[in-house]
């Protein structure tokens, strides 16, 4: 079992810039990957970006490319995604996500998620 636990989600102007972290406890040494998946209603949960914990290979969606860095510190099993020049369609929940999969693009193979933190983006 893994326990995913996001922070970091907050009010921001567009243009600004604003750092997720997620913290995984329990069984962490079974994670492939780590990663990030926001939602907002009425709509399906969106892939964002993952990393993996050996290679820390990452992935991004075209949405977010050049603007969001994902990354990872194994040592405090913590994952991190920076996120500049904010736009107001990036306001979700983000979700981190752990995944003991290899591969781990796409939601379904991601087993254990966080509760979300809310990113909002004004404009």
């Amino acid at each position: 079992q893994v326990q995913p636990v996001e922070s970091g989600g907050g009010l921001v102007q567009a243009g600004g810039s604003l750092r997720l972290s997620c913290a995984a406890s329990g069984r962490t040494i079974s994670i492939y990957a780590m990663g990030w998946f926001r939602q907002v209603p009425g709509k399906e949960r969106e892939f964002v970006a993952r990393i993996t914990w050996g290679a820390a290979s990452t992935s991004y969606a075209d949405s977010v490319k050049g603007r969001f860095t994902i990354s990872r510190d194994n040592a405090k099993n913590t994952v991190y995604l920076q996120m500049n020049s904010l736009k107001a369609e990036d306001t979700a929940i983000y979700y981190c996500a752990a995944c003991s999969d290899y591969g781990c693009y796409v939601s379904r193979e991601f087993r254990y998620w966080g509760q979300g933190t809310q990113v909002t983006v004004s404009s």
